[in-house]
């Protein structure tokens, strides 16, 4: 049981170390787009100065704004590197991952009915400790109660008769009476520790129960808003940075009012990014409390990795 505990904190932590270095990689990704749009702003801003159609204060905002996003370029460069190291680190690769991560990042977890729950909760590897203490428990106190019967001792041997001249057989048997010990003291000890592994039972049932109860709430709750995100806010996000950037390219709109556009979409792609990274986690932690070895693909399943060179 300790070992199927062991095991299933281990691929919780995997999963979790996964999806975030997916999220890191992703972000990365967001930030190099940024970055070829402030580069494109650049440069045409540098061409309206030079034609006259803007003052040069607009060509220095641009680089100024261009320098900002190369900044968080370089964070997000930064925390991707972090993110790969600590996965390797699991996976125990000290060379680093010889491959791109390369999983559906948006393909969320189904969420267990509540019926499907239930069942599952009597598969929970602290209710599976808990019961095996109880057995543990019972045999110690049958122990006890079998010592109460005093062991009998039967012993053989040789005596030496003169008056027959030969050697007798001699037999004897020992029956201690147990008048001052009747073991009754161990006894009492065992059926008190019985009772409370049976009482750690109760508990560990009503703890499990409602971790989760409310780690399936959480599970629910971030699967409903990474829809949300992905039904709504980017496409909202995304059809007003299209409208920005080719109002900027027709000078309708100045690179500031294209760059806010570009945020508001980097930013809700980042918290949609987040808020996938979390459904997982709460899947993986939801799997780990019910113990739920095979309900869901492994994240380094060879469907969900690419490697260098294939």
């Amino acid at each position: 049981e300790e070992l199927t505990a062991r095991r299933l904190a281990i691929r919780a932590s995997v999963t979790s170390a996964y999806y975030d270095a997916l999220t890191a990689q992703e972000r990365v990704r967001l930030a190099e787009q940024a970055m070829e749009l402030a580069q494109r702003a650049s440069r045409a801003a540098g061409q309206r100065v030079k034609a006259g159609k803007v003052a040069p204060i607009e060509e220095t905002k641009a680089h100024v704004a261009q320098a900002g996003v190369q900044v968080e370029l370089s964070q997000a460069r930064s925390e991707w590197v972090g993110a790969q190291a600590r996965l390797a680190a699991l996976l125990g690769e000290p060379g680093g991952l010889s491959w791109r991560l390369d999983a559906q990042l948006d393909a969320l977890p189904a969420v267990p009915s509540m019926a499907d729950l239930e069942r599952s909760l009597d598969n929970a590897p602290a209710l599976r400790r808990a019961r095996l203490e109880i057995d543990r428990r019972q045999a110690l106190t049958e122990l006890e109660k079998a010592r109460r019967i005093p062991d009998i001792t039967v012993s053989l041997g040789a005596k030496r008769s003169e008056e027959l001249g030969r050697n007798q057989a001699i037999v004897g048997l020992s029956v201690p009476l147990p008048i001052f010990d009747t073991n009754r003291g161990n006894l009492l000890e065992a059926l008190k520790r019985e009772e409370k592994a049976r009482e750690g039972l109760s508990a560990s049932q009503l703890q499990v129960s409602a971790e989760a109860r409310e780690t399936r709430a959480r599970l629910a709750s971030l699967r409903q808003e990474a829809q949300l995100f992905a039904e709504q806010v980017l496409p909202g996000a995304q059809s007003a940075y299209d409208a920005a950037a080719k109002g900027f390219e027709l000078g309708k709109f100045s690179f500031l009012e294209a760059l806010d556009a570009q945020r508001t979409l980097l930013q809700a792609r980042s918290q949609y990014l987040r808020t996938l990274a979390d459904t997982h986690r709460a899947r993986a932690d939801l799997d780990r409390l019910l113990g739920l070895d095979e309900s869901t693909e492994t994240p380094l399943a060879p469907a969900t990795v690419r490697r260098t060179g294939e």
